[in-house]
């Protein structure tokens, strides 16, 4: 039975991601720093194993490690944990450089952290998936943290792509969605017209099944292919 793991798996896009791979028969090993949150949120899913903890913290990566050995390896690693910073969004004249390290620690180095830890427990042709945004890529206003964030955690992944040709390596970019983060993004806006995160999961996991070459791929793309 496959085994993925999924961080940022209490709410939102890392949620309905658990919900559907549990569906497809898969053994799923999640985090998020609110322990009571992250098991409310998963219990009654079958085969999700909750493991609450900051993915920054190197003794928590250390026991999703110890989880997931537990389970003999996965096949499946989603870095989806992530901070926008604060908010409203400060230009990044003004941006308090303590806030920019955190929103650093968190978007970068810990998704790097995590592939450090778990590398000798993914099995052959393992898939390892970070999340991020087209902020990364357009100079939006107000987005210079979160972005520029992304846009270092999109050269990583192209990296360790290259440096892993034994793995199959992706920038997933999910689009706008209707998530606490997003609307956190756009405090007192009516965000309702963005996508449901439960229609864009399956398009992730078309991708992990299906594994293309290494690179960067945006669900919008991927839902516009499946249509042709």
């Amino acid at each position: 039975m496959p085994l993925g793991v999924v961080t940022g798996a209490s709410r939102g896009f890392g949620l309905a991601l658990v919900r559907l791979l549990s569906e497809r028969g898969w053994d799923v090993v999640v985090d998020a720093r609110d322990r009571d949150t992250l098991h409310a949120a998963v219990t009654g899913l079958p085969r999700v194993t909750p493991v609450a903890g900051d993915v920054t913290d190197p003794e928590h990566r250390g026991e999703l490690a110890r989880t997931v050995a537990e389970r003999g390896g996965a096949d499946l690693v989603v870095n989806n944990a992530s901070t926008l910073g604060p908010s409203p969004r400060p230009a990044l004249a003004a941006y308090p450089l303590d806030a920019l390290a955190r929103v650093y620690e968190v978007n970068v180095v810990a998704p790097l952290g995590l592939f450090q830890t778990l590398l000798p427990l993914l099995r052959p042709g393992a898939v390892v998936v970070d999340v991020t945004s087209d902020a990364g890529r357009e100079p939006y206003e107000g987005w210079g943290g979160y972005g520029s964030s992304k846009a270092a955690l999109d050269q990583l992944t192209a990296i360790l792509a290259a440096e892993h040709p034994e793995l199959h390596v992706y920038s997933f970019d999910p689009g706008d969605m209707r998530t606490l983060m997003h609307q956190e993004a756009f405090p007192g806006e009516d965000i309702s017209d963005r996508a449901d995160p439960e229609s864009i999961a399956p398009l992730l996991v078309r991708l992990v099944e299906e594994r293309p070459p290494s690179g960067r791929y945006a669900a919008s793309d991927l839902a516009a292919g499946a249509a042709r």
